[in-house]
């Protein structure tokens, strides 16, 4: 075994580590606050390491939303597919449910995500647009899809159920307490909220 390939793992875990601890500080301290001296001090080593990882706070930041967003749809898309030729409804509140859960469930990623998205003064990276529109075109085909079955209203907008939706999901960081709610129930409150019986 090379010594590259003997190196890569702990470079890997290096990166994860540094990836972990920041999502940590930039859910709690938001995009302005959170600095690299600060990520460098969690993770233990000096802040001109964290440049052999990445070159830029941009940087770090762009990896902790995307990794955020990518977990949320990975599991919605999982759902989906779990529930192929299902009930619409069932669909929509597995789609939910799953949202929901990888978003408390990897919380440090998903809330950092959400909280620091726009990148303060900085414009928000191309890749971050992108990962997030991949992830609003599952929404938009399954908003499409109940819309034509009928269990969402055609008369509404999709593009505004899309945000409604997902900015009432997203939302819950705020809220969400999981000795006061569950994401199954909560999925299904959802449901009723906006699908027709």
């Amino acid at each position: 075994m090379s010594a590259l390939t003997q190196r890569e793992p702990a470079e890997n875990r290096s990166r994860r580590l540094i990836l972990d601890t920041a999502a940590r500080l930039l859910r709690s301290g938001g995009y302005h606050q959170t600095t690299l001296r600060e990520i460098a001090e969690a993770v233990g080593i000096r802040k001109a390491s964290l440049y052999y990882h990445f070159a830029s706070k941009e940087e770090i930041v762009e990896a902790v939303v995307n990794d955020g967003v990518r977990f949320v749809h990975e599991a919605v898309v999982a759902a989906l597919s779990a529930t192929e030729g299902a009930v619409p409804r069932d669909r929509l509140e597995a789609a939910i449910r799953a949202h929901l859960t990888a978003l408390h469930g990897n919380s440090d990623y998903t809330s950092a995500s959400i909280k620091v998205f726009t990148f303060g003064e900085t414009p928000t990276p191309e890749s971050v647009r992108r990962v997030r529109r991949a992830y609003e075109d599952v929404w938009r085909g399954l908003i499409a899809e109940l819309q034509a079955c009928g269990a969402l209203s055609r008369e509404r907008a999709p593009d505004v159920l899309r945000y409604l939706l997902l900015g009432a999901m997203n939302g819950s960081i705020d809220w969400f307490r999981p000795e006061r709610f569950d994401t199954k129930s909560l999925a299904r409150e959802f449901v009723a909220l906006i699908a027709a019986g």
